[in-house]
């Protein structure tokens, strides 16, 4: 049995897969660049977040900055059990809608 032919088809398809990954790690690290320079230059320029005041976040609106809520699966609740909030998972503050968390719109 001749190796050759094998080896010339494994050597072909490791240089095509190699030229792919390659074309897919420069096209991903320039795209990368390219947002962030596009961000930096939107930040400078943009207005501050109106509804957040440019932090970012705000105080959750579901649970009102308790971290917990009163819930019951009952229509007509005997008792209500506290649970973490499902909006800002217990953290307090949840991310702004309107800016997506940047500060600026």
């Amino acid at each position: 049995m001749n190796p050759g032919p094998l080896r010339t088809l494994i050597t072909g398809a490791a240089f095509i897969l190699g030229g792919i990954l390659t074309l897919n790690l420069a096209s991903t690290v320039t795209l990368q660049a390219l947002q962030f320079a596009s961000e930096k230059k939107r930040q400078k320029i943009a207005l501050p977040c109106m509804v957040c005041r440019g932090r970012g976040f705000y105080i959750c609106k579901l649970c009102r900055g308790n971290s917990t809520i009163e819930w019951s699966p009952l229509y007509d609740p005997v008792a209500m059990n506290p649970c973490v909030c499902p909006t800002c998972e217990g953290n307090r503050v949840q991310r702004c809608l309107n800016c997506l968390g940047k500060g600026y719109a």
